[in-house]
């Protein structure tokens, strides 16, 4: 796929072909799979989640912050990953790993509400599974783009400087 270059272009001269090691070419999307990425990744990690997310930590948003990121652009609260598969999913199989995690995650968001304390979401009895879920698309979607599923999460503002404008 090649870009042309415009005066309103945010594609302009020579810039890296990776972002944090996924290939900027093979998914036309990548800025919204980047931001579904870092969610699931914060969302899947329990050891994060209590050291940073319960203590307070900034510059990783909270729970709700990174639901909405998960969800936000692409609308995964109202249809199907399978309708991205080819533009932010790569196929079926990652695109059913996602459903999952976002049903899960969603549904404990309904329960104790967008605005509970952390404590909350990490205490109701459905969240092991929601982890669980949200760990399995994002170590699928951390291989597929040769990423280590196991790495710490990037804060926001790192993940603000790799999906700006390439």
């Amino acid at each position: 796929m090649t870009v042309q270059g415009s005066e309103n272009s945010s594609r302009r001269g020579r810039r890296s072909s990776t972002m944090g090691g996924m290939p900027l070419n093979d998914m036309p999307w990548w800025r919204w799979r980047s931001n579904v990425r870092s969610a699931l990744h914060m969302l899947s990690d329990p050891v994060f989640q209590r050291e940073v997310w319960l203590a307070g930590v900034d510059g990783y948003g909270d729970v709700t912050d990174a639901v909405y990121r998960l969800v936000e652009d692409t609308w995964l609260d109202n249809w199907s990953a399978e309708k991205y598969v080819g533009t932010i999913f790569r196929d079926s199989q990652e695109a059913a790993l996602v459903d999952t995690a976002v049903l899960r995650l969603l549904r404990i968001m309904h329960q104790v509400g967008p605005d509970a304390p952390v404590a909350a979401y990490l205490d109701n009895p459905g969240w092991p599974d929601a982890v669980r879920a949200a760990r399995d698309a994002h170590v699928r979607m951390s291989v597929s783009d040769g990423d280590d599923p196991d790495a710490a999460p990037k804060s926001l503002e790192v993940l603000r400087i790799l999906t700006r404008s390439v």
